[in-house]
């Protein structure tokens, strides 16, 4: 069985979010593959990068995650997981959260095409 990239397994009908560490490649990944992500940031940029997913795009919830450190990371609670997955999952809000998600694949596509805001 060949091997299937992140974005192959991520981009798979079956898949409903995506937690991620709110890394770029993540980040990028999730929106080129239009799915819905529970941002779980650790540490660096990916607290701004959750922040994106979250507040700008609004395709992702958050899991609570508020600080970091080098030495020790913040322990999130399973019940705080459980509720970002639940948000994401199921309700209305997660079938905005869906649509919007493929409107911010489309945008992006078209901005990297020839012409568009970023080929450059």
């Amino acid at each position: 069985m060949p091997f299937a990239s992140n974005s192959t397994v991520i981009e798979h009908a079956v898949v409903g979010a995506f937690v991620t560490h709110c890394g770029w490649n993540s980040t990028l990944e999730g929106v080129r593959c239009s799915v819905p992500m529970v941002a779980w940031p650790l540490f660096a940029e990916q607290f701004f990068n959750e922040k994106l997913l979250t507040d700008v795009l609004k395709i992702g919830v958050s899991v609570g995650a508020q600080e970091w450190s080098r030495i020790t990371t913040e322990i999130i609670k399973a019940e705080a997981l459980t509720k970002a997955v639940d948000r994401i999952m199921d309700g209305e809000k997660a079938l905005n959260i869906r649509g919007r998600a493929k409107a911010v694949k489309e945008t992006a596509r078209k901005a990297v095409q020839e012409g568009g805001s970023s080929y450059s």
